[in-house]
């Protein structure tokens, strides 16, 4: 059987992850390395891989439950992963301090969690999701720091 097509979920599903995945690893690569051409490079590399796997990842899902929206929800899913890492990566080509640049990635991202609940729930789950969803990234990144520390200091870079 057939089920209906969820962009909100496609969505989710891109955007969280990249949110996710992208400032945990802006923040160790931030603590591991002082040159912001790595952090970039990096970033963008990774951006476009991922958004790669995971479009391709979510047309295997759709597929097995719902043959017709498969590649619909493959493009939501990878758009909105590339979109939201364009714009987390973006203060890095605007501001040539790292920590502007940093603070910036952090702004973007609550931004984005933010206006993305605000229009997706209704007022009485808007804060609910929205603190989900900051909590969940927030504690990846802290631990990504961690880690960007742990291979600074083990790795002596």
């Amino acid at each position: 059987m057939q089920q209906k097509f969820d962009s909100k979920s496609a969505i989710i599903l891109g955007m969280h992850d990249a949110i996710v995945s992208l400032t945990g690893m802006i923040a160790g690569l931030y603590v591991a390395f002082a040159n912001t051409n790595i952090i970039v490079i990096s970033c963008i590399i990774s951006s476009i891989t991922a958004s790669l796997s995971m479009g391709a990842a979510n047309y295997l899902a759709v597929k097995a439950v719902n043959r017709v929206n498969a590649i619909r929800a493959a493009i939501y899913t990878a758009s909105a992963y590339m979109t939201t890492c364009a714009l987390l990566i973006l203060p890095f080509f605007i501001f040539y301090n790292r920590i502007m640049a940093l603070i910036s990635v952090f702004i973007i991202a609550i931004l984005i969690i933010y206006l993305f609940n605000f229009v997706f729930y209704r007022r009485n789950l808007f804060y609910k999701h929205f603190y989900e969803m900051l909590i969940i990234c927030t504690s990846v990144s802290i631990i990504a720091f961690a880690i960007g520390q742990c291979a600074k200091y083990f790795l002596g870079i």
